[in-house]
């Protein structure tokens, strides 16, 4: 039996919880957040939508499987070590430097660190939720 009122919260909660998760992961390098808070953050959005409208309808939403998030969570933060590796550094030294990282910017190597922390925690979340709902 599904709740009118919880599918109509879902949807309006699921793109400000989404929004919430992407501003912890901005700003959690030197304020409280990050990548870990953003990713339980985003897989809670989809947990919402799962109770509410099903795993199914759930998965329709994320387009993404989970496993893939971790996948490619694990290899950005992966990526973000080997560019140190690759100046010369200690592995995972951050880089800010718009010209020694042309594809990054301003943000540096910590933030696609972070990214890839909020992928694989994301992914293994909603993994784990995923499983747990459907027996």
């Amino acid at each position: 039996m599904q709740s009118l009122f919880l599918a109509t919260a879902v949807r309006l909660l699921l793109p400000l919880l989404l929004l919430f998760s992407l501003f912890l992961l901005l700003r959690g390098h030197n304020e409280p957040g990050g990548g870990f808070v953003g990713g339980l953050v985003a897989a809670t959005a989809f947990a919402l939508h799962a109770l509410a409208h099903g795993v199914a309808g759930a998965r329709r939403v994320l387009r993404v499987e989970p496993r893939r998030l971790v996948a490619v969570g694990l290899l950005t933060a992966l990526a973000s070590g080997l560019l140190s590796l690759a100046m010369g550094l200690p592995f995972l030294t951050g880089l800010w430097s718009p010209l020694t990282v042309p594809i990054i910017g301003h943000g540096g190597t910590p933030i696609l660190f972070d990214a890839g922390v909020y992928l694989v925690v994301a992914g293994m979340a909603l993994m784990i939720v995923f499983s747990l709902m459907e027996e």
